[in-house]
């Protein structure tokens, strides 16, 4: 499946802006004090597992886009024709 530069550029920015937001979230859920009464509560378990796992699927998306990205200019790069050979030359020197 290819996508365009568009789409990889958005599931790109989409992994950057997960891996902005849910750390300073993670942070502010921590300091809450619902998150604390000798240990973890339930509250900051749901929201530690919420985290991880959306910064896994933000991880995921921005790796696709960064594949569909490199994917898309090394078909550019084939696009181009290849060199032509000279006249004349031994090509078994290359």
């Amino acid at each position: 499946m290819t996508l365009s530069k568009r789409a990889s550029w958005f599931l790109i920015a989409v992994g950057v802006w997960t891996w902005a937001i849910w750390p300073n979230f993670l942070r502010n859920i921590w300091k809450d004090d619902r998150s604390w009464d000798d240990g973890p509560t339930g509250f900051f378990t749901v929201h530690l597992v919420l985290t991880v796992v959306s910064l896994a699927v933000g991880t995921a998306v921005g790796w696709l886009g960064i594949r569909a990205v490199r994917a898309g200019r090394s078909s550019v790069a084939e696009d181009v024709a290849p060199p032509k050979q000279l006249v004349g030359s031994d090509s078994s020197l290359t």
